[in-house]
């Protein structure tokens, strides 16, 4: 048999176990077997490059290197849903239906709803050409390397009978088990954990290297089919297809004659859904002709023929062990929870597992502030109701204080002292927060602002993380950030950390080998070519988020003019207030700060502007500010925001009463647009803006 022979025998036979495996659940050989085949065929590619086949199974182990993902503009738009949460709103939307068909008979498709990430695959005489992610519905990134480690996902459709160009869409998700396995490593490499597995997938499938992508053992159910041509007739024909065909289909689907069947529907699922083995938020009903759904039509962002019902989130009942203070990097106290089930109130706390609460298990909460505390009345001991908010984060929302009578309760006092330095916690007059004043010695804040430092958005040193950094500081080795432009390659090798997790006895080890270290060094010294913005951005100026650092930047082009501006000098940038004034000057008034910045310059930072001045176009626009929102035609965001300025107008982040006009694009968030409503603001379509423009 040639190689090209036996590279075809084994790609056939490696996608017929899969095949199997994956929609008929039979597994026809080991896992050890599959993985010797496997090999085998990899090593004749290796060897046969020309002869891999589109629809080899090694594509699914990943190993490509992605350095940045391109934008694709969808074929056909991924518009949204509209949602609802209780059932008289669906009876309305049944109502629409039936008028918009003229009450000709009409069945539907009710389908679960996952929590994951909206996909799209296209394929091509058969084989997958292209994935890309939803985006905002217009286009979205091309991430074709990391779709095809979905192992239940065809690379290659075989059916005879199938247009020669059609796209599938679906829902990407990491199924709970391997959400909880890889938050278990997240947290020995001391990294941060993933909130919930929508968000661990959203992160997963657009990871660079897609040999991670496909370790993280992602999934996804299709449920919907689109081509140029009418091909099926109907929704669930679709389904009943593509399931032929080899994709997987959720198989909780259901088709239906009338509204009352679809609300049997949505309470059989409501605690069902609870013992699937991936996160779900709701139900999807849709029309299930073809030819009806065109009849419906659309509206501007959503179909008339489908709607989301989405499930009130998970409330359930837990214990009130105690309660931990942290102190963040701008010294603000929050306190958190720590809860049990009702079935561990006398188990050590070390021993308890949580609520079981939306697929996961909850064994904190944050408690806001000490006005939350209160709000609520709770005590130690008590009964709480916890709920994920959004399906997301754990929040209480109420005690049960009839239990009282049966379990003794604490009163909570709010610590006066900081729980780190033990300063007196301090509170401003009109803000919710106590705070540490202790804002250059105490271990938190100061830990909080190198950590912020560090970010992404800041100085982007990717080779440093939480973990690294809690090892340098303990060390003594960074205080500030102007500390990490002293290290050496010398005194970073070799330094090692076993870090305990009380609660849990479990071990992380943090270890600074040749290529960690290199890393380091390489990540700090690129981070000097990172613009002015980003490191005002970096100092951590109370109130100075990334919009307002761009702005002072762009005002002031450099930190010397910035230090010594006066209150009256920062209140006449457009958009910074007198808070943002005062916490300025007192940034820069404390000696501790000045000589930050002047470490960071004399290391090299860029501590200027190199942005050239803007050009005016005109001064058509001079005094009128912009908010800009949604999806346009035929301009980025940031180049329309430049059309505004360089014709003498603002660009404001949010909607005010001293806003002059909206301009919205297509899917735009319809808070902003109800609120602009509300104050009067002036709504510009894309084409009134250029017609404004071009008649100046």
């Amino acid at each position: 048999m040639s190689p090209e022979q036996k590279i075809q025998e084994l790609t056939d036979q490696l996608n017929h176990y899969n095949y199997r495996y994956y929609q008929d659940s039979v597994s026809e050989i080991s896992d050890f077997e599959f993985d010797q085949l496997l090999k085998e065929l990899k090593a004749l590619e290796d060897q046969y490059p020309d002869f891999r086949l589109g629809d080899s199974p090694t594509q699914r182990v990943g190993g490509a290197i992605t350095k940045s993902f391109n934008a694709v503009y969808h074929r056909y738009p991924m518009l949204s849903l509209d949602n609802t949460y209780n059932e008289q709103e669906l009876r309305n939307f049944d109502e629409r239906v039936r008028k918009g068909l003229d009450g000709e008979p009409y069945e539907y498709i009710c389908e679960l709803k996952f929590d994951g990430i909206s996909l799209s695959f296209t394929y091509e005489n058969g084989v997958l050409v292209r994935g890309v992610t939803r985006g905002d519905g217009t286009r979205g990134d091309e991430i074709t390397n990391n779709v095809k480690t979905i192992r239940s996902l065809p690379l290659r459709v075989k059916a005879e009978d199938q247009p020669p160009i059609f796209e599938v869409r679906g829902e990407g998700f990491m199924p709970i088990t391997s959400f909880q396995k890889l938050n278990e490593e997240m947290e020995t490499l001391g990294e941060n954990q993933y909130a919930n597995p929508r968000n661990a997938a959203s992160g997963s499938f657009k990871l660079q290297d897609s040999g991670e992508t496909a370790r993280r053992a992602l999934d996804c159910y299709v449920y919907t089919f689109l081509t140029d041509t009418e091909f099926f007739k109907s929704h669930e024909e679709s389904l009943l297809g593509l399931k032929s065909w080899g994709f997987n289909v959720s198989p909780g689907w259901k088709k239906v004659s009338n509204i009352d069947e679809v609300i049997a529907y949505i309470h059989e699922w409501e605690d069902k859904r609870m013992t699937l083995p991936l996160a779900t938020d709701g139900i999807v009903i849709k029309v299930n002709s073809f030819e009806q759904q065109r009849e419906l039509g659309f509206t501007a962002k959503s179909p008339r023929w489908a709607i989301s019902f989405k499930y009130k989130a998970e409330n359930k009942p837990a214990i009130l062990r105690s309660v931990n203070y942290q102190v963040g990097r701008t010294g603000a106290v929050t306190p958190v929870a720590n809860l049990c089930d009702l079935t561990e109130r006398a188990l050590p706390y070390n021993k308890v597992k949580g609520v079981h609460l939306s697929g996961t298990r909850v064994k904190r909460a944050t408690l806001h502030n000490a006005n939350e505390l209160e709000r609520l009345g709770i005590q130690l001991g008590d009964t709480v109701f916890v709920e994920k908010s959004g399906e997301i984060i754990p929040k209480i929302t109420g005690v049960d204080v009839s239990q009282r009578e049966l379990y003794p309760t604490t009163p909570i006092i709010f610590p006066t002292h900081c729980p780190e330095c033990n300063s007196e916690l301090q509170r401003n007059e009109g803000e919710v927060a106590f705070f540490c004043p202790n804002d250059s010695h105490c271990p938190p804040q100061l830990k909080g602002r190198i950590e912020h430092f560090i970010h992404r958005k800041a100085m982007n040193i990717e080779s440093l993380g939480e973990g690294k950094i809690e090892l340098l500081f303990d060390l003594n080795m960074v205080r500030t950030p102007a500390d990490l432009y002293d290290l050496t390659y010398e005194n970073l090798l070799g330094l090692e950390k076993t870090i305990v997790n009380e609660e849990t006895g479990k071990t992380k080890i943090i270890s600074f080998r040749e290529k960690t270290v290199e890393n380091i060094l390489k990540g700090i010294d690129l981070s000097k070519t990172v613009p002015f913005k980003n490191v005002l951005f970096a100092l951590g100026i109370r109130f100075v988020g990334a919009t307002v650092a761009e702005k002072l930047a762009a005002y002031f082009k450099s930190i010397q003019a910035l230090r010594t501006a006066t209150y009256e000098q920062l209140t006449a940038v457009p958009e910074i207030g007198g808070r943002i004034a005062l916490s300025i000057e007192s940034y820069f008034s404390i000696p501790e700060n000045q000589d930050l910045v002047e470490r960071l310059e004399k290391a090299g930072l860029q501590m200027e502007s190199d942005e050239k001045p803007v050009e005016l176009e005109s001064d058509m626009l001079e005094g009128k500010t912009f908010v800009i929102s949604g999806v346009f035609e035929n301009f980025e965001r940031d180049d329309l925001k430049m059309k505004i300025e360089v014709n003498g107008g603002r660009v404001l982040s949010g909607v005010s009463g001293k806003l002059n006009y909206l301009l919205a694009g297509a899917n735009m968030g319809p808070a902003k647009l109800e609120k602009a409503r509300k104050l009067g603001v002036t709504i510009l379509s894309e084409e009134e803006f250029l017609a404004m423009i071009e008649n100046k």
